[in-house]
């Protein structure tokens, strides 16, 4: 059974719709105006993946602000809607991975609890186009509507673009792993309280 959802959300600062398979090839067709961030939503397509459309239309004028939040935002209720009761998923995945000269980490937990922890070494403003701080919102927006504990960490590096390319291809492995169904657990609950 594929595990697909469809969101579209408008506000007076953005409008965003979204596709998503859970279970697909990688493909994607991303366009948030900002090239950067559409670079990793690329990434974390590909590598998860997952097929993936996200076409945002922003207030960039004003600010990336608005527009990379709900980015996030969206892809966490994309992903909350297409999990369902998240039965039998394996629900906690983590990912370590080198890029060239960056070392990067990312765990999370689809549990239902959002917390973030976000630590990527980036001392620039801009990475490409993209305001690089604005990336601690993305992900804030994620795990809230995703329901989801997310750890991102770089250890060490010297590149900008790297340290956060090594952060959206560990998120994607990760988010691969925690939504894969395991079939022991079948149609089972991944928590002994019984509810996420």
């Amino acid at each position: 059974m594929m595990r697909r959802a469809a969101i579209r959300r408008d506000t007076r600062e953005t409008k965003i719709t979204g596709v998503l398979t859970i279970e697909g090839r990688g493909a994607y067709e991303i366009a948030t105006g900002i090239r950067f961030l559409d670079h990793m939503l690329e990434l974390f397509a590909r590598h998860g993946g997952f097929d993936l459309k996200l076409l945002a239309d922003g207030d960039l004028d004003v600010d990336q602000h608005h527009t990379v939040e709900d980015v996030g935002i969206v892809l966490g209720q994309l992903f909350k809607k297409a999990l369902g009761d998240r039965k039998g998923i394996n629900r906690a995945g983590y990912f370590v991975l080198p890029m060239d000269e960056t070392m990067a980490v990312v765990a999370l937990d689809l549990g239902g609890r959002p917390a973030l922890v976000y630590k990527d070494l980036v001392k620039v403003r801009l990475v490409g186009d993209l305001q690089a701080e604005l990336l601690e919102d993305f992900f804030g927006g994620f795990v809230n509507h995703a329901g989801a504990n997310l750890h991102a960490k770089v250890f060490y590096g010297r590149s900008s673009h790297h340290k956060i390319e090594a952060i959206f291809k560990c998120f994607a492995r990760a988010m691969k792993f925690a939504c894969s169904k395991d079939p022991s657990l079948k149609d089972q609950l991944p928590s002994t309280k019984g509810l996420l």
